[in-house]
């Protein structure tokens, strides 16, 4: 047996060391693999991943990045149909674009014993101008089925040289073997930055090259014109980065998680400096005063912040008779709400000038928070843009240009930094839009410093719920329902109310809790951002209870309880984000059908988070023929560290129970 064993430990050797992974070279056993072997769960995985980003010079454009692209994925199951299809961004300015090259593409199955391909044409591949910046090239493999093989390979060539891709290696499915090296000539200094749980080292070497300069010398003689042909030479080297990886796990979604893509394991290379020969050395991001000066004197940035006057008269129209600064401010916040609207791009630069947008009620970001800070200063107000890392774009560990894709306003008052952000019609002071929660920003003043700044909201969003109902002796329910929602969930219910037809947005709740039927629907102050929102409706709803005999079985807050722990992992190593710091009280009177009394009820009890991160408190009363209810369910910070998970997961399972418990009455 140990003889034998022996044997299979080397041939399994022997095959992994031998798996071809050129291209085209997909074997019989990738093809007859049901499962991946360490995880049984996975809807694909990655066979082979391949990745080379490195310059090369040409003579008419100069250095341009090039980034070679070969994938072999294995389909599982159905669910594992998605990675078939694969959209490339390309970057583009008005000057210059990134561009696909040698794109090709196969699928593969085996067909009674035999491999067969399919191989990507014309009509699988779709190119889309995506907006002003972005072109869009995508592809969808042909005649995927449960156990193919999918296979493609494509190269990008950028003239962007100082915006390097993220290598990510690391995804939501896991990758048997990956390789990629970054390859950058000795004028060129990167700063290398990871991220990710999973430890990865690349192997760094030194490379000899050279340029070849091809010229041509136009002779005119007196009589003949000849040419003279030449080749110089530049010799240099190339610092090159190279990694190794095998059997990566997945790393998959959990609620909860500002963007799993942080937590990913990956290597961001940034451009810090290049020092070409007989030239000066420039400097790209190397300290955060580097990138916050190379910001801030980007003629879209700081210069746009010193005009005024394409706004003067409005503005001194809009403030005439005022002189608090605070009533100031929030006029002004208020006008540019009004009167430039967003038009769904990102940036912290401005596109075509802030008196531009300002003339055409329209913008991007940076238009309309730079216009908004530009006019709080000219009134006056101590105003300074505030860089921000949206959600999907990530968190900027180290100084970077690039970490940032957004911009709002902070007004610096004594005491705190209020923070504004005019793209969002239902944001108030304090109050931004959920994209913009993200860790911290970077606050830039005209003296050219700059500080870290907390986005997480202190002020605690409230969402109280009273509901006065009637249950029958067939369980069904009826009653009146009244909801007060202040901070951010009442700016997230006023854009989806606002934005949506009133008889839609009552059907939707009717589909949300199933059988539903609401009449009397009524909201207050949907637009006045000073109130909070309150919602009424009467309603109906069938089968709330389970009759047993002459037993009614029912938990008190019916279709409100939670019935999932929405924390499953054995083991979180990133952190539980909430957004912004929560209460949620519910208060019910719930009149018993007549001839019945309570037989049982569930216990009063109390949850409590450690170091007060949250707690839960569940309370019942029986009155005669009525039950009082009232839970308040907090969560007291934006933010919690993994070091808590096991707490977390511990007390919504207690909770989910508490929530779960039924109160059963029997007839008199």
């Amino acid at each position: 047996m140990r003889i034998n064993s022996f044997i299979v430990f080397v041939l399994a050797g022997f095959m992994l060391s031998a798996q071809n992974y050129d291209f085209g070279k997909v074997s019989r056993a990738e093809l007859e693999e049901k499962f991946y072997p360490t995880d049984s769960s996975a809807s694909a995985a990655y066979l082979y991943k391949n990745r080379s980003t490195y310059f090369t010079y040409q003579q008419n454009d100069g250095f341009v990045l090039v980034t070679k692209i070969h994938e072999r994925i294995k389909v599982y199951n159905k669910e594992g149909f998605t990675y078939a299809n694969k959209s490339i961004p390309l970057y583009k300015t008005s000057r210059d674009r990134e561009v696909v090259q040698g794109l090709k593409g196969y699928t593969y199955n085996l067909v009674e014993g035999k491999v067969e391909e399919s191989k990507l044409k014309k009509d699988g591949i779709f190119k889309t101008e995506m907006s002003k910046f972005y072109n869009q090239t995508k592809f969808t493999l042909p005649n995927i089925k449960e156990g193919s093989v999918i296979e493609y390979k494509y190269e990008i060539q950028s003239p962007f040289y100082t915006n390097v891709d993220v290598f990510e290696f690391q995804h939501d499915i896991p990758i048997k073997k990956l390789e990629a090296k970054f390859s950058a000539p000795e004028y060129f200094v990167f700063q290398a930055s990871s991220r990710g749980f999973l430890s990865v080292i690349p192997k760094e070497d030194k490379e000899n090259d050279k340029i070849i300069f091809n010229n041509k010398t136009r002779n005119n003689g007196r009589y003949t014109t000849s040419t003279t042909y030449s080749t110089d030479e530049v010799s240099f080297y190339n610092n090159i980065s190279t990694f190794d990886l095998s059997d990566v796990p997945a790393l998959k979604e959990e609620p909860h998680v500002n963007n799993i893509r942080n937590y990913r394991s990956a290597m961001k290379y940034e451009l810090s400096y290049t020092s070409f020969p007989n030239s000066p050395i420039k400097h790209y991001a190397t300290t955060w005063e580097d990138v916050v000066k190379t910001i801030y004197e980007n003629p879209s940035f700081g210069n746009e912040l010193d005009k005024s006057g394409y706004f003067e008269s409005d503005i001194d129209a809009l403030l005439s008779g005022v002189s608090d600064p605070m009533e100031k401010a929030a006029r002004i916040f208020n006008y540019v709400k009004s009167n430039v609207k967003w038009n769904g791009y990102y940036s912290k630069y401005s596109s075509s000038g802030l008196r531009k947008a300002y003339r055409e009620h329209t913008g991007n970001v940076a238009d309309i928070n730079l216009m908004l800070t530009a006019m709080l200063r000219y009134v006056g107000l101590d105003a300074n843009p505030v860089l921000v890392s949206t959600r999907k774009n990530g968190v900027p560990l180290f100084p970077t240009r690039e970490g940032y894709d957004y911009v709002i306003c902070g007004i610096e008052a004594p005491n705190d930094i209020i923070l504004l952000d005019a793209t969002s019609k239902y944001s108030a002071p304090n109050v931004l839009p959920f994209r913009t929660l993200n860790w911290q920003g970077r606050i830039i003043r005209k003296t050219g410093s700059s500080a870290l700044i907390d986005l997480y909201p202190k002020q605690i969003s409230k969402n109280t719920i009273s509901l006065f109902l009637k249950l029958d002796d067939a369980g069904s329910l009826e009653g009146k329902m009244r909801s007060t929602k202040t901070g951010h969930k009442a700016r997230n219910y006023r854009n989806k109310y606002n934005g949506t037809d009133e008889e839609q947005f009552i059907a939707d709740l009717e589909n949300k809790f199933d059988g539903m039927e609401i009449e009397e629907f009524a909201v207050s102050n949907s637009k006045d951002l000073g109130k909070p929102v309150v919602e009424s409706c009467e309603f109906s709803i069938e089968s709330q209870a389970d009759i047993i005999d002459d037993k009614i079985y029912f938990s008190p807050l019916f279709f409100f309880k939670m019935n999932e722990n929405p924390f499953k992992l054995e083991k979180r190593e990133f952190p539980i984000d909430f957004g912004y710091p929560s209460d949620d009280i519910y208060r019910f009177n719930i009149i018993l059908p007549e001839g019945y009394t309570v037989v049982s009820a569930p216990k009063s009890k109390k949850l409590q988070l450690p170091d007060n991160l949250g707690s839960f408190v569940y309370q019942v009363k029986v009155n005669g023929g009525m039950i009082q209810l009232v839970i308040d369910s907090k969560i007291n910070v934006p933010i919690v560290s993994p070091i808590y998970y096991d707490a977390l997961k511990s007390y919504f399972s207690g909770l989910i129970e508490a929530e779960n418990e039924q109160i059963v009455l029997t007839k008199a």
